[in-house]
């Protein structure tokens, strides 16, 4: 274990048994939020200790059988190798575990996440693409019992979307959205395709953590209200009251428009969070540029044009470009079976951070 590996840990160890003096407090007992606040904290550092005495186990462990590598018997110095090879895997893996556990919350991770998908280039095959990984995005969230709240869907041909906006709600949802921002590749037949050719087409996704009114102020001069009357695919009216809203910030040119809910009322005030949601990731451009190698674990470069994942339909197969991670289960994956691509992306990500920290320290 590295030295600074180990100096984080006697800190969260020292913390874990400060905290586990406060909860035996009758002062502590007698306060259900000191009482909440203090057995959330507990769990955590719980996690961190379980995972540090493994990673002491397996080390020594390792250590014993690097002894009896040195044996003069040729079988047991065979037998030796072949077992430390196999721990020092498992070490490692172990390790990455602690560093995981010991990195520091996101305060953004568990607020709300909202998404633009946005069909990209491939003409109605990028539409269909996009209503795929809509659907995708609908079916993680029901996995996890998160709300999904549509704010706008615009239709293309039958089955296909051109954009959706809709915010996503429940414990870790931008935590776990976060690394789903770029642009989606699909290699495929369409249905349209007559010779049976391979078609590629791209949609792009991005994803913001829903700003809190006290975060951003928007002055009432600032804002232009547009109301006008919600369609459906083909022109088809579906109301017949002006119940749709288009938001215009003036100073910036952001627009965002919101028809899914029949009130005037419902609408403006989803189409104010979005707005909300796009000012603030303006406003921490800055701060993200100074946050380079985040940014690049989480969407390659920082530019949403960069490829970050490919779904190849005739080889079952989605590929993360940023992680070098393939998966041959796609159907899972477009069922809403995220988990293993996110948990490989948040240790890659911990890791990068972890080096960075380390660089730094140096």
């Amino acid at each position: 274990m590295d030295s600074r590996l180990e100096e984080r840990l006697s800190a969260a160890e020292a913390r874990l048994r400060l905290v586990e003096g406060e909860l035996a407090r009758p002062e502590v007992l007698r306060d259900q939020r000191l009482l909440r606040e203090f057995g959330r904290e507990r769990a955590a550092l719980v996690v961190v200790a379980d995972r540090a005495a493994e990673v002491r186990r397996l080390a020594g462990e390792l250590a014993g059988v690097r002894d009896l590598a040195a044996s003069p018997d040729l079988e047991m110095r065979q037998l030796a190798s072949e077992e430390a090879a196999e721990l020092g895997g498992r070490l490692e893996e172990a390790t990455r575990r602690l560093r995981e556990a010991l990195a520091p919350a996101d305060p953004m991770d568990d607020r709300p996440a909202v998404l633009e998908v946005r069909a990209g280039t491939g003409g109605d095959e990028a539409a269909l693409f996009c209503a795929a990984l809509f659907r995708m995005y609908r079916a993680l969230a029901d996995r996890k019992g998160w709300r999904l709240e549509l704010a706008s869907l615009s239709d293309g041909i039958p089955g296909s979307v051109k954009e959706a906006v809709f915010t996503v709600r429940g414990k870790g949802a931008y935590g776990h959205l976060r690394y789903e921002s770029g642009v989606h590749r699909v290699q495929r037949v369409p249905d349209t395709e007559s010779q049976g050719r391979v078609h590629t087409s791209a949609a792009t996704v991005a994803v913001l953590p829903e700003a809190k009114d006290v975060e951003l102020v928007i002055a009432p001069e600032d804002v232009r209200i547009d109301v006008f009357r919600s369609s459906g695919p083909g022109g088809q009216s579906v109301n017949t009251s002006d119940s749709a809203v288009r938001v215009t910030h003036v100073p910036t040119g952001l627009v965002v428009t919101c028809q899914d809910e029949k009130s005037q009322h419902k609408n403006k005030a989803r189409a104010m969070k979005v707005l909300r949601s796009r000012l603030l990731e303006q406003m921490t451009a800055d701060r993200d540029a100074q946050r380079a190698a985040e940014r690049r674990s989480q969407v390659g470069s920082g530019d949403r044009s960069a490829k970050i994942r490919t779904y190849n339909f005739p080889q079952n197969r989605v590929t993360d470009h940023r992680i070098g991670l393939s998966l041959h289960r796609l159907a899972d994956v477009m069922n809403g079976d995220l988990d293993e691509l996110v948990s490989a992306l948040r240790l890659a990500h911990e890791e990068e951070r972890w080096q960075s920290d380390a660089a730094a320290a140096v």
